[in-house]
């Protein structure tokens, strides 16, 4: 994300990244939290943030409003991600977009051997307490992509405690690997896919 770029953080929690990005990047950022409570502590630390709701208030931007639209670990909790992701590059030039991946080898093993919803790092709430409802692997995200006609610029596999790590998403085995994703999307056609270039991260 360059310095002084427009960013909306889309369930943005309390602010901690809108505030990590107006102290490193000096962002000119905003945000939208469901969370009344959540609302509530970004105002105090001083930070532009309103109430509303992904599925719902994206509609009242405007086109271009933004550089940046960033959906951090918010897309699996959407009712509707594919029009959250449409509405994302309506307002914004670039979207950055993180998720956990339903994918992981972990998720896989706990499914095979316990035969129960898995609960892991980055899945950590019991099946009946989880907000996410659309859970999604690397590969189910990519196809969405492509029906978006979306373009991927650069995408990292998160694994907990570790640096983020340039991927091709399309890649079976980093569907194994990641255990979350982070994508730079911008518009245009996603016929194929960028890779990173050497030393190459996202923020």
């Amino acid at each position: 994300m360059r310095p002084g770029a427009r960013a909306l953080d889309i369930g943005c929690g309390e602010g901690d990244l809108l505030a990590l990005l107006a102290r490193e990047k000096q962002v000119d950022g905003r945000g939208l939290e469901i969370s009344q409570a959540g609302v509530a502590a970004a105002l105090a630390r001083g930070l532009a943030v309103v109430q509303g709701d992904a599925d719902r208030d994206l509609a009242d931007y405007p086109d271009d409003a933004f550089d940046y639209a960033i959906l951090s670990q918010t897309l699996q909790t959407v009712r509707d991600p594919k029009a959250v992701l449409e509405e994302l590059m309506r307002i914004a030039r670039h979207a950055i977009v993180s998720f956990p991946n339903f994918g992981h080898w972990r998720v896989r093993w706990s499914l095979l051997v316990g035969g129960r919803m898995p609960a892991t790092r980055a899945l950590p709430s019991a099946w009946w307490e989880t907000p996410n409802i659309h859970l999604c692997t690397l590969l189910d995200f990519t196809d969405l992509i492509d029906q978006l006609d979306l373009r991927i610029d650069a995408a990292s596999a998160l694994i907990r405690g570790k640096p983020a790590r340039p991927m091709k998403p399309g890649l079976a085995l980093e569907n194994l690997r990641a255990e979350a994703a982070i994508f730079l999307l911008s518009r245009g056609s996603s016929s194929a896919h960028a890779e990173p270039g050497p030393g190459e991260k996202l923020l």
